[in-house]
Order: C-alpha cells, then sequence, then structure tokens
C-alpha cells in the first residue's frame, strides 16, 4: 500500500476501519475468551475519556508532566495497598507483563551481581506451568531457563520441593504463579517462600493475571491463600491493570519489597551528546493516556466495584464449572479466580475447540494436558448458557466423528 496523494475523508477511514474488524473476533458480546477482558460499557466509557485526556502527553517527562508522576505514583499506592506492601515497598507501570516480567528479572539479575552471584551460569528456576514471558527475557540477558515438572498429584500446582533441589549457587530467581495462565492455579507460594528462604534466592510471584483479581475475591469470601508480600520472601511481583484491573491496555505494574531493591531495575545514562535520561523501565516514552486510564479505572471502580465484578467472575466460573462437569468434562486443579481450563475424558479437546470455534466462540487451549481454556470477563455472565449449549453440541460432533477440518489455535 502507498500513501494516498491527498487525504482521505475521516469518515470514510473510519468506515473501513470498522469494515475491517468486521472479521475480527467477537469480543464485545461475549463470544471471546482470552484478549480482551470485558467490564462493560461503564468502565469502556472510563477508559476512552480518561486515555484521551492524557492521550498526547508523556509519562517520560515527569518534570514536563508531574500529573503523570503523581498518577502513576498513585496507582503503584493502590497496588502495594492491595497486596501488601510494606512500609518502603515501590514500583512502576510498565506496557504489560512481559514488560514487567522482564524489569523485575533484570532488577534481580542486577541485584544478584551486586551481592556476589557470578555474572556466569546465572539461571531462574520455574515450574513447567510459568509463563513464556520468563523465557523471553532471560533469551533477551543470556539467563538460563530451569523449568521443573508440576506436582504429581492432579493439583497442577508448582512442586517447590523439586524448584528448591534446582537451584544452585547462580539461582538469580525463584518463580510462583498466583494464578498460572494454562490451569488457573494459584501455586503454593508461602511454601515457595520457605524454600526461597533456605536456599537465599529471590521469590517473584507471576500475579499478572491475579494481582488486581485475587484480593477482591478474598474480600468475597474466596479461601485465597497467601500469594503476595505477605509472604516474606517474596522480592518482587508483576500484575497486570490491562487484565483483572480493567485498564487500557498497555497497563501493568511491577513491584519491589523495597527501594532498596528496586533501586536495581532503573536506567540512568549520560555517555552521549544528548542529556542524561534516567528512565524506570525498558521504554523511554511511555503512553500518558495508559496511566491516566488507569489511575481513572481505579479510582471510578473502587473496592466495592471491584468485588462486585471480581465477585461476577467467580460466579460465573463456577456456572462453568457446573455446567462442563454435567457434559462431562474433568476440572484441572481448583481454580479461584476467573481462568478455568477443562478436559474431555473421551473426545480431544483440540477437536472440541475447532467445532466450538466454528460456532463463532474465540477461546483457548492449554497442551498440557490437552484442554480447553476460559478466561472469563463480567461480560461472559450474560452467555453462559448459549456457551454450554454450543460447547455440548460441539462434543456431540465429535463424539459422532462429524468434526470438520482442523483448526490452528496460537495464542500470545
Amino acid at each position: 500500500m502507498k500513501m494516498p496523494q491527498a487525504g482521505l475523508e475521516w469518515r470514510d477511514v473510519r468506515a473501513e476501519m470498522i469494515a475491517r474488524g468486521g472479521g475480527d473476533a467477537a469480543w464485545r458480546d461475549g463470544r471471546t475468551a482470552v484478549y480482551v477482558f470485558n467490564a462493560g460499557e461503564d468502565v469502556s466509557h472510563v477508559q476512552h475519556e480518561a486515555y484521551g485526556l492524557y492521550m498526547a502527553e508523556n509519562g517520560l517527562g515527569p518534570l514536563a508532566f508531574p500529573s503523570l508522576a503523581q498518577m502513576e505514583k498513585e496507582v503503584i499506592g493502590m497496588g502495594l495497598d492491595l497486596l501488601h506492601g510494606p512500609d518502603g515497598a515501590t514500583g512502576a507501570m510498565t506496557s504489560g507483563g512481559t514488560d514487567s516480567i522482564t524489569m523485575a528479572i533484570k532488577t534481580a539479575r542486577d541485584y544478584a551481581r551486586a551481592n556476589g552471584t557470578p555474572r556466569e551460569g546465572a539461571n531462574i528456576v520455574l515450574a513447567q506451568s510459568a509463563h513464556l514471558a520468563f523465557d523471553k527475557a532471560a533469551h533477551l540477558m543470556d539467563i538460563a531457563i530451569r523449568r521443573v515438572p508440576l506436582k504429581t498429584d492432579g493439583s497442577y500446582e508448582a512442586d517447590p520441593a523439586a524448584m528448591g533441589e534446582a537451584c544452585d549457587a547462580s539461582t538469580i530467581m525463584m518463580v510462583g504463579s498466583a494464578p498460572s495462565f494454562p490451569h488457573g492455579i494459584i501455586d503454593p507460594i508461602a511454601a515457595l517462600g520457605d524454600v526461597a528462604a533456605k536456599k537465599n534466592v529471590w521469590l517473584h510471584v507471576d500475579a499478572c493475571v491475579g494481582g488486581y483479581f485475587a484480593p477482591f475475591a478474598r474480600m468475597n469470601g474466596v479461601p485465597v491463600p497467601p500469594f503476595d508480600f505477605e509472604v516474606p520472601q517474596v522480592h518482587s511481583m508483576s500484575a497486570d491493570l490491562h487484565k483483572y484491573g480493567y485498564c487500557a491496555k498497555g497497563a501493568s505494574t511491577v513491584l519491589f519489597r523495597s527501594e532498596e531493591i528496586y533501586q536495581y531495575m532503573p536506567f540512568d545514562m549520560a555517555g552521549w551528546s544528548g542529556a542524561p535520561m534516567k528512565t524506570p523501565t525498558l521504554a523511554g516514552t511511555r503512553p500518558g493516556g495508559a496511566i491516566s486510564a488507569a489511575w481513572a479505572v481505579m479510582n471510578t471502580l473502587g473496592v466495592a466495584g471491584y468485588r462486585e465484578k471480581q465477585g461476577l467472575v467467580c460466579e460465573t466460573r463456577q456456572r462453568i464449572e457446573e455446567g462442563v462437569k454435567r457434559i462431562g468434562f474433568e476440572i484441572l486443579g481448583n481454580p479461584m479466580l476467573g481462568l478455568v481450563a477443562f478436559r474431555h475424558p473421551n473426545h480431544h479437546a483440540f477437536a472440541i475447540y475447532g467445532e466450538i470455534y466454528r460456532r463463532g466462540w474465540f477461546t483457548s487451549v492449554t497442551k498440557e494436558p490437552p484442554s480447553l481454556h476460559l478466561m472469563l470477563s463480567p461480560k461472559h455472565a450474560d452467555v453462559v448458557d448459549d456457551y454450554l449449549a454450543d460447547l455440548e453440541a460441539s462434543v456431540a460432533t465429535v463424539a459422532g466423528g462429524l468434526a470438520g477440518p482442523k483448526v490452528e489455535a496460537r495464542y500470545s
């Protein structure tokens, strides 16, 4: 495509953009259970307006835009308050979970170097279910990844004892998930903390999915185990605002137990002809809209609003669990939040996925073991019965040997 010689009318460009989206996943009507967190039109309205108010401002310049700096500080404060951050805890906003995880690893690496850990052979120990963002970040920094099999008791939890055995003098970080993406299971963070303390290893909790969900689920009576800075050995956490914080993309938080360890995250450089530059994260330009929208959504919803929406998601997950069990599926482990994975003992999950996809549902799959996977939002409360009806029909089609061509599914 070449740029048009004369600019087009916005109404025509807008119409074409809408038309191009006609074949995209239909997330607005609740038929998508991955990528998008649909908390309703009320939240969407706040996202749009608040993002637009600071769309041109740049978080790179706190002196130029002290409003953004203050909003970011307050977003971090709210996150730390929810996640039992002790006095002196701090953090920063990032563009997403991968960004937060990358910065946590960079911080742990530099902290380890400053405290005598050899530069050669650095490694991270994590469960098989931990997110691939850790592999991406480790690849960038030439750090080895040591993945450890999950417990064999059907819980789909990380195995603290086995992870401890995988640690050595060059281990810069252990990782627990709250919850893991593939299965929606909260790892035994307290037990991982005990192991990390014995091994004198930094413990990171990847709460990209659950960081802004689990505290409110606990307030609603869900028996969420200790998973955050309440566990003394937790040094850092990643928690996404644009997931169950229902904020505009891309917005996440990376949080640290103390200023002492946080100091290893920022970049402070001056070795060029321009002005010295200090940035808290890898990004230079930081979209002001992502910061302002996060601040606005968190303040607009408040504790009561989040409790209501997360309670609806938990209720929806329970309805899904009851329905899929009735159809013959088995739930993997004991999910407590908004993720759930389930498999059928007699039919391959990927064949069923193909059929549910053909019926207009864009969901997800888990590879180990082959399972269907849902990441639920408040909107899904409206479509549970429709989903279960189509799922039952899909199972019947597969059982009858009438399944259509294979559908490939890849997810980031």
